[in-house]
């Protein structure tokens, strides 16, 4: 149990920067991800649809022998995390309440902001998620569907995507808000650009913060991965592999090498 992986998976290639932080944090800990590329986005589907990819991939990972499994989608934590606690008999971590978590302790008193898909921000799953731990606190959401097609084109950095990132987080920055949750696992790759339009406002990745539960989890489960371990990474991808892996070390970042990408069908 101690060797065996942790299963990660997510709509596309975002839950790649999940996998980046996994790694920084527990260099030991082997990893299989899933990335839905056939059905990706998640976001604009209805939370049935969503619940129904998340079973599959769930399932499908729990038959790899994941001893922990992470939902590196928001959209997916949103609708489908309940569901999967219920039906697994590993632990499962999300990336909301990390999130939303790390944002109430960032907070100084002011307005919490969210960014993050379509389907994510509609679901009121993060104002639910810091309702619990503080209801005192405002939370302000923005949907920012461009970002998504934005980094998966590598345009971090052009003309277009700055005056879209300027048009997207201007009414956020009037309300106010002292944090700023990036509600999709996208988003880390354009960090730099958005904490140029949001001056002083303390950023939360939701992703790394899921990465520092999951150590908690593990240490918690005393199935942590020994010292001497010698970790593996599984990449799989269930459309256009190819594509994933040219795709995939923008997200990972040059210290991580992928040399091959398996094919996972689903209906």
């Amino acid at each position: 149990m101690m060797t065996a992986p942790i299963g990660v998976f997510d709509s596309g290639l975002g839950g790649l920067t999940v996998v980046r932080a996994l790694v920084a944090r527990l260099p030991k800990e082997s990893i299989i991800y899933v990335g839905d590329t056939a059905r990706v986005p998640y976001g604009p589907k209805s939370p049935d649809t969503v619940r129904r990819y998340s079973k599959e991939i769930a399932g499908y990972l729990a038959g790899e022998g994941v001893k922990a499994l992470v939902v590196a989608c928001n959209t997916a934590t949103a609708h489908a995390l309940p569901m999967l606690k219920e039906t697994l008999s590993i632990p499962v971590v999300g990336v909301i309440e990390p999130g939303a978590r790390a944002a109430v302790r960032a907070s100084r008193g002011g307005p919490i902001g969210v960014i993050g898909t379509v389907g994510t921000i509609a679901s009121g799953a993060y104002e639910r998620a810091i309702a619990e731990i503080n209801p005192e606190i405002t939370v302000m959401s923005a949907p920012c569907p461009l970002f998504v097609p934005l980094v998966e084109e590598g345009w971090l950095d052009t003309k277009a995507t700055k005056q879209i990132v300027k048009t997207y987080l201007k009414p956020l920055a009037a309300t106010g808000i002292d944090t700023l949750i990036l509600g999709c696992t996208h988003y880390p790759l354009l960090a730099e650009r958005i904490a140029k339009r949001m001056d002083g406002v303390t950023l939360i990745d939701s992703g790394a913060e899921a990465a520092i539960e999951v150590a908690m989890v593990l240490q918690q489960a005393q199935i942590e991965a020994p010292p001497t371990a010698s970790p593996t990474y599984r990449f799989i991808a269930t459309d256009a592999p190819e594509q994933f892996l040219r795709s995939a070390r923008g997200f990972l970042g040059p210290a991580h090498t992928i040399k091959r990408v398996e094919t996972l069908s689903v209906s």
